[in-house]
């Protein structure tokens, strides 16, 4: 191992970066910085180290602004990689005095929802044709019903889903008048923050601030790169107690659901990119990696709500993605229960012991609280809970985290067998078939790496795994 970790720093100091890694986390900062705070990258010794994600680690970790405030730490959680807009993706950033949009990006409240319901995976197997022509309908076709009255709308986007809920129950439309109002008012207590954010309708795109029924296209749908619908089997329960606590055995058939706040976050995050870059003092030079912050007390509180707003929606889009399922499991099998365990976000800025505390794939990981960490479409997810661990910025995975870009899986001198892709004996429901190839399970680093170290930092324990039976890509 040393000799190799030796031949790794050196290619790291190299790019410009003094890094040192004692066998479990990597310190990672910009050489000739010392006053910016080391990143600091939890990663087991036999997954990949991208040089690209830390500079970006590095960068964030350096970042200033003219008129104040700073960056207090970075950490990064094992299914860390290059992001697109500059920020690592596992990224979690602790300030005071300032807020970085970037770290939060376009995908805003990207998230994880899971349900479990008491179905055998026999029966639920045995009309499996059926099941996927009505969610294929749903998620691909644009059959679903999701129509919102204007005051749902300005509810929602103002006071997250106890606001959507109050102005529906009054008059409930479309998927939502098939519901049981009552469940979804009960299983509110098991979104992280009650769903409910301090929004601002006024951000929101004109197409949904309009009078009357609103039928906004972007709700109740998957979306594109990582996110899915996946069912799945609780192949292994390993906490016992806590598990029937939240509602989960073994045997039963669950479903996963990865979404964000789509058209909306990407309406705010565009809105705001333009916005923090407008705000740059005059005269004062760009930082080298293009990330902004924002330190003006109004325009924080401003992007702060704007971003509220997108998360607001976000909650609803996975709670409807969920409803068109459990309602397609009781028109095939009956009555279902098919009951919440917990929704929780990734991409999003939170007030953290005095200043903030802003995630961009990474996972809430606080005490008690559940924690949902998905594997590829090919390998198992877990549910764990979280222990508010304060080293670790009370923060996990989100997933296994990518290995190869979906450019390089999807170039012509990809392999493209089945056996190599990791696709053998895997059902991907998709319309496009470079989706099954770019999202194919050689795509991800192999997750069960990614959830030991946690486990072993104290970040997380194991309550229950879920074997995939089929995935939803858009």
């Amino acid at each position: 191992m040393q000799p190799k970790l030796n031949r790794l720093l050196r290619a790291l100091a190299r790019e410009g970066l003094d890094v040192t890694y004692d066998g479990r986390v990597y310190s990672v900062r910009l050489q000739g910085d010392s006053n910016a705070p080391p990143a600091e990258v939890l990663l087991p010794p036999e997954l990949p180290v991208e040089g690209k994600a830390f500079q970006q680690l590095a960068a964030l970790a350096a970042l200033k602004h003219p008129g104040g405030g700073r960056v207090k730490r970075v950490r990064a959680t094992p299914d860390f990689h290059p992001g697109d807009s500059g920020v690592a993706i596992g990224s979690v950033v602790h300030t005071e005095g300032l807020v970085v949009p970037a770290a939060v990006g376009t995908d805003i409240n990207c998230g994880m929802r899971l349900h479990v319901a008491d179905l055998p995976v026999e029966t639920f197997l045995a009309r499996r044709d059926a099941f996927v022509e009505r969610m294929k309908g749903h998620y691909f076709f644009g059959t679903r019903d999701v129509a919102l009255g204007s005051r749902a709308v300005e509810a929602l986007l103002r006071d997250g889903l106890p606001g959507w809920l109050l102005e529906t129950m009054e008059a409930p439309l479309g998927v939502v008048a098939r519901a049981d109002l009552g469940q979804l008012d009960r299983e509110s207590a098991r979104v992280y923050l009650g769903g409910a954010l301090e929004g601002d309708p006024a951000w929101a795109p004109t197409g949904l601030r309009r009078e009357g029924v609103v039928r906004d296209p972007g709700l109740a749908t998957i979306g594109g790169g990582n996110h899915f619908v996946e069912v799945q089997r609780v192949e292994a329960v390993m906490d016992r107690a806590r598990a029937w606590e939240w509602g989960v055995r073994e045997g039963q058939l669950a479903f996963m659901i990865h979404s964000g706040s789509r058209d909306m976050g990407r309406h705010v995050g565009n809105t705001w990119r333009e916005r923090t870059r407008a705000a740059w003092p005059v005269g004062a030079p760009l930082p080298e990696s293009g990330i902004l912050p924002l330190v003006e007390p109004e325009r924080v509180r401003e992007y702060l709500r704007a971003e509220a707003t997108a998360a607001n929606y976000a909650f609803l889009n996975r709670l409807l993605l969920a409803e068109l399922l459990r309602q397609t499991l009781r028109e095939l099998f009956g009555d279902v229960e098919a009951p919440l365990v917990y929704d929780v976000p990734h991409n999003i800025t939170l007030p953290w012991e005095g200043g903030w505390l802003a995630r961009k794939g990474a996972c809430p990981a606080e005490a008690e609280q559940p924690v949902i960490i998905p594997g590829s479409m090919g390998a198992a997810s877990y549910l764990m809970v979280g222990q508010g661990n304060a080293e670790a910025l009370v923060s996990a995975s989100h997933g296994a985290g990518r290995a190869r870009s979906r450019f390089s899986m999807a170039r012509g001198g990809a392999d493209r067998r089945e056996e190599a892709l990791g696709l053998t004996g895997v059902d991907c429901i998709t319309l496009r078939a470079e989706r099954r190839i770019e999202e194919a399970p050689a795509a991800y680093k192999p997750i069960g790496p990614v959830v030991a170290s946690q486990v072993e930092a104290g970040i997380v324990r194991e309550v229950a795994r879920m074997a995939p039976l089929m995935t939803f890509k858009a």
